[in-house]
């Protein structure tokens, strides 16, 4: 009997090491935590693939936390699929497809190309994508009005700054980022004709050591109040306000700090995997294209749009709270048409 069960012992472990050797990235697996695959047989299976590892990036810690949130709600079974490198990225998506998952998630430009190639080759799997657009038969594309909200925080920066001097740390000169920095100019300009905005790119959207570089660069011209949309390099902006004293803001969740980090424009990318996994876990999931803005509440500014547990800083102040308020009604109604930069020749 000894010699059986450790016969088997043997061949569990030989699985498991031979399973390990096949896959680059790290993912986790809630069916497997809710009884393995045995127990989940009738489960509906959804794969989230991500672009690169989770890391101290917001935007993709959101995504996985709206995942397990459906997973629990919706009685679903998840994987969460993170590249540890571009080359990763496709063949992530096809093991997704391998592993036969009903409903394959992916997000931002970074995996355009491989679901252009992936998701044609494999027409009766459903995909969605989140933050850009993939317009293809079996795909769902989400988009959000991100310059929406860019619009209220250069608003803000626009009212709140005594040198008339703002500036932003942008990870990419990319077309996405385009529509945060079009938005905010034109919030801040909205507010304050005498506005003068830097703008320096990092070069990437995990560089802190840069983005603090440029943060500081732009302190030293004047500026008061610099925002923070270089991801992961917002850490370094947020860096350079403590050490010099200015103002900043950040990115996706509210990273809001009393005394420098006075603002966060916020992205509701858990929200909306969650909408995704509901509709299809409720047999009510279709191949569209989505777009969520203020209106829908999926983008939005600390104080204004959304509550904050950090006490609101006195270089922003309630009056100005107030006015963003108004402006953001404005935009709402249609009173104020803020410029979409992906839409512009």
């Amino acid at each position: 009997m000894k010699k059986t069960w450790s016969i088997l012992l043997t061949l569990v472990l030989s699985v498991g090491l031979l399973a390990g050797c096949g896959n680059n990235d790290k993912s986790t697996d809630s069916g497997a935590a809710n009884g393995g695959s045995e127990g989940s047989q009738d489960k509906k299976r959804i794969a989230l693939v991500l672009p690169e590892k989770i890391g101290v990036n917001p935007f993709f810690a959101l995504m996985d936390e709206g995942l397990q949130k459906a997973a629990a709600d919706f009685n679903v079974e998840v994987k969460t699929i993170e590249s540890t490198d571009p080359a990763s990225i496709e063949q992530n998506l096809r093991t997704a497809v391998a592993e036969k998952y009903d409903l394959i998630i992916t997000s931002t430009f970074q995996m355009e190309d491989a679901l252009k190639k992936v998701a044609p080759e494999n027409p009766d799997v459903p995909f969605a994508i989140i933050d850009t657009v993939v317009d293809l038969p079996n795909v769902r594309s989400v988009g959000f009005r991100e310059h929406e909200a860019a619009y209220l925080l250069g608003a803000a920066a626009g009212l709140a700054t005594k040198t008339n001097k703002i500036g932003n740390v942008v990870a990419n000169d990319i077309p996405i980022m385009h529509k945060y920095m079009t938005g905010f100019e034109e919030g801040a300009k909205s507010v304050n004709s005498n506005i003068e905005i830097f703008v320096n790119f990092v070069g990437g959207f995990d560089d802190p050591a840069k983005a603090k570089e440029l943060a500081l660069l732009q302190n030293s011209k004047g500026a008061d109040f610099v925002a923070g949309m270089s991801a992961v390099g917002d850490l370094g902006v947020f860096e350079a306000a403590k050490e010099k004293g200015f103002f900043t803001s950040g990115q996706d969740t509210d990273n809001t700090e009393p005394e420098h980090v006075v603002l966060a424009q916020l992205k509701g990318t858990d929200a909306v995997v969650y909408e995704t996994v509901k509709d299809f876990a409720e047999g009510k999931y279709t191949f569209d294209i989505r777009d969520y803005g203020l209106k829908e509440g999926a983008v939005g500014l600390t104080y204004v749009t959304h509550e904050s547990k950090t006490p609101l800083n006195p270089f922003i102040g309630q009056d100005i709270v107030d006015q963003l308020k108004v402006i953001s009604d404005d935009i709402i109604a249609g009173k104020i048409k803020v410029t979409n930069a992906l839409e512009q020749n």
